[in-house]
């Protein structure tokens, strides 16, 4: 069976929107100015901030309004509980199955984060297993959470695929085992680098179903 590696946060559900909701919600709820939201977007830098320096951040500016117990719980639970599965990501993923392949989601991030959004969104029925960085030591682009997820499908890395959208985190990872991938790109032009994905998809139901067109 071959196998398929997926990158979680915005690649097989959309993080910044549940986590921009959850803001607004957050702002709603402790009456703060609702034009601080893409302050608070370009702060959390789609999840790749560190998050006790989002939470410093946050409690700087809104310390006097706001308890800090508040904003970690913003942090810890307000992307986790909003995220959805787009019903094209659910046909992809079970036409992917159906064809075969041994799918595995490969995430940065604190495990009970990432697994709460992969159980909330029913991800957890439609791949074979996952890995998070927290729990495995390693984060993307390291080879070593690869190898990890090859471990937990039982299948060999060589021949899969690596699909995500991240140029650093996910295709560098698959440059550097030279490994098939797929760059989703929501409309974005690919910047800069020197490696490349093997094909560029807007979504990743198209990523999906393109590699599972390919030889």
């Amino acid at each position: 069976m071959p196998l398929l590696l997926l990158d979680l946060d915005n690649t097989l559900v959309d993080r910044d929107a549940a986590f921009r909701g959850a803001v607004a919600d957050f702002f709603a709820e402790h009456r703060l100015p609702v034009s601080d939201l893409p302050w608070v977007m370009a702060v959390d830098a789609s999840g790749y901030t560190a998050r006790p320096d989002v939470a410093a951040a946050l409690i700087g500016r809104y310390g006097g309004t706001v308890p800090a117990a508040a904003v970690r719980t913003l942090l810890d639970t307000g992307a986790a509980a909003r995220v959805v599965l787009a019903d094209s990501t659910r046909r992809a993923l079970g036409e992917a199955e159906a064809g075969g392949w041994t799918c595995v989601i490969v995430t940065n991030g604190r495990t009970a984060q990432q697994e709460r959004k992969i159980r909330n969104t029913g991800l957890d029925t439609l791949v074979h297993g996952w890995v998070v960085s927290e729990s495995v030591g390693h984060k993307k682009p390291a080879p070593e959470i690869f190898h990890a997820a090859a471990e937990v499908a039982g299948r060999p890395l060589p021949g899969a695929w690596i699909i995500g959208d991240s140029p650093h985190a996910d295709i560098a990872g698959a440059d550097a085992l030279g490994l098939r991938s797929v760059w989703v790109s929501d409309g974005s032009a690919w910047p800069r680098q020197p490696f490349a994905p093997t094909h560029v998809a807007h979504d990743v139901a198209s990523a999906i179903r393109h590699v599972l067109g390919s030889p």
